[in-house]
């Protein structure tokens, strides 16, 4: 591909979003690129600190934990309160419980505060998502959450081998930096991103046009629940990079330095891939590409019980990356097809909350796994899970629409409200 072309796809890409979501596209690259607790708590406890695998796999369970809790609570605010000030809230919050954290000497604070810190970190994702999906049209949420995705991987890119040195010298400066750099976000989130909650529309009488969501309609939707738990089990075998992979690599003598090496690989190769990858697949069928990429996780992780250099461990994140650059977009796309515009926090709240039961049960199943059995078996269990997740998605996916039908069926059924004049992108009500 020459130059040219190359510079035509970059345009193509970043071009037709509104400036509200550039604001928080920079507000998340900076987030992650203070990104510190959930990538090396484990190896902080066990090889700074020297406690258990059990011991890290409980305290990073209870980092799951607060964000279980968070998840239903920050997608009402964010339906109530609305997106900006929740996504405020959250950020000053996890500043705060970061630093605090970096201090806790005793085994019970620092797993009280790591659940604070999970609990507060968790509670901006509902707001971010239900925002973007209100200030992008429909057409470019695939390409918009794939952009939003590639600025996390591109900050997570430079922080995972920064801060995997930093970590070698001082862990406290590590959590600092992450409060330092949340603490921006919320400034930023201030000075420059406006509400993007999408207004009632009044019906005759008085009554409002659109029908109420609650959570009981959240969990009564049976096909988004199913997306759900299906979530749940893909990210599961993700959540392995951060809790299982630093364990196993450490009890083979790997310092944080070459964990670190060998994770930033996954936020390398999203950055040099997720775009053009998002270009290929943004029209395909979503149900082919959640198939191929829960078996790309499940057996690429896999693969991990044959690394024994760091060189190998790299090639094996190489594998479970593809599935997470064709996972991420596909599946939030899917998700926001499915979720009524009124609702975006609480179906949003559902859908992270699979995320953080998979970070609080992730690091028990790989502490007590390795503990018992050894990280061969911890391998073999994402095979295994992957493989169930594909046969999910198969089997769902077969009662779902066409795409084409389904995207037209939304169109006409949730985003036909008027646009009003000040709004910098459509904002849309639930159809009948």
């Amino acid at each position: 591909m020459s130059i040219t072309a190359l510079r035509r796809a970059a345009r193509e890409s970043v071009a037709g979003l509104p400036r509200a979501f550039w604001w928080l596209w920079v507000s998340t690259l900076i987030n992650r690129l203070g990104a510190f607790v959930a990538t090396f708590m484990a190896l902080y406890l066990t090889l700074d600190r020297g406690y258990s695998a059990s011991y890290a796999g409980l305290v990073a369970s209870l980092h799951g934990l607060g964000g279980v809790v968070s998840s239903i609570g920050a997608g009402v605010m964010t339906d109530r309160l609305g997106r900006r000030p929740t996504l405020l809230i959250a950020q000053v919050s996890t500043a705060v419980s970061v630093a605090v954290l970096g201090f806790m000497q005793h085994p019970v604070a620092i797993a009280a505060v790591a659940f604070v810190v999970g609990a507060a970190s968790n509670a901006s994702r509902p707001a971010v998502q239900a925002m973007m999906a209100d200030i992008v049209r429909p057409e470019d949420r695939v390409r918009a959450f794939s952009l939003n995705y590639w600025a996390i991987n591109l900050g997570f890119a430079v922080s995972a081998a920064g801060a995997g040195f930093l970590a070698e010298y001082s862990y406290l400066a590590g959590f600092l930096g992450e409060a330092v750099l949340t603490l921006t976000c919320a400034v930023l989130v201030f000075l420059r991103i406006p509400e993007s909650r999408p207004v009632h529309t009044p019906a005759a009488g008085g009554k409002s046009a659109e029908p109420v969501t609650g959570m009981g309609t959240v969990l009564r939707d049976g096909r988004f629940m199913g997306v759900v738990g299906l979530s749940f089990l893909v990210s599961l075998i993700f959540q392995q990079g951060y809790v299982g992979l630093p364990v196993a690599m450490g009890a083979d003598g790997f310092g944080a330095a070459d964990f670190g090496l060998a994770l930033a690989v996954n936020g390398v190769l999203i950055v040099a891939l997720q775009i053009p990858v998002t270009r290929y697949i943004e029209h395909r069928d979503p149900r082919r590409l959640l198939i191929v990429s829960s078996l790309l996780a499940g057996y690429g992780f896999g693969l991990t019980a044959f690394a024994g250099s760091v060189a190998a461990y790299a090639l094996t994140v190489c594998v479970w990356t593809l599935a997470e650059i064709v996972n991420a977009p596909t599946q939030t796309g899917l998700v926001v097809r499915l979720s009524p515009v009124h609702g975006r926090g609480r179906y949003q709240g559902v859908y992270t909350m699979s995320w953080s039961v998979a970070a609080l049960i992730a690091p028990l199943m790989s502490g007590w796994t390795i503990d018992r059995f050894g990280a061969e078996w911890l391998w073999g269990a994402c095979a295994v899970l992957g493989t169930a997740a594909g046969l999910g998605y198969w089997l769902l996916m077969r009662s779902l629409p066409e795409e084409a039908d389904a995207d037209a069926d939304a169109v006409k059924g949730r985003e036909t409200a008027p646009v009003p004049a000040s709004a910098s992108a459509p904002r849309e009500a639930v159809g009948a």
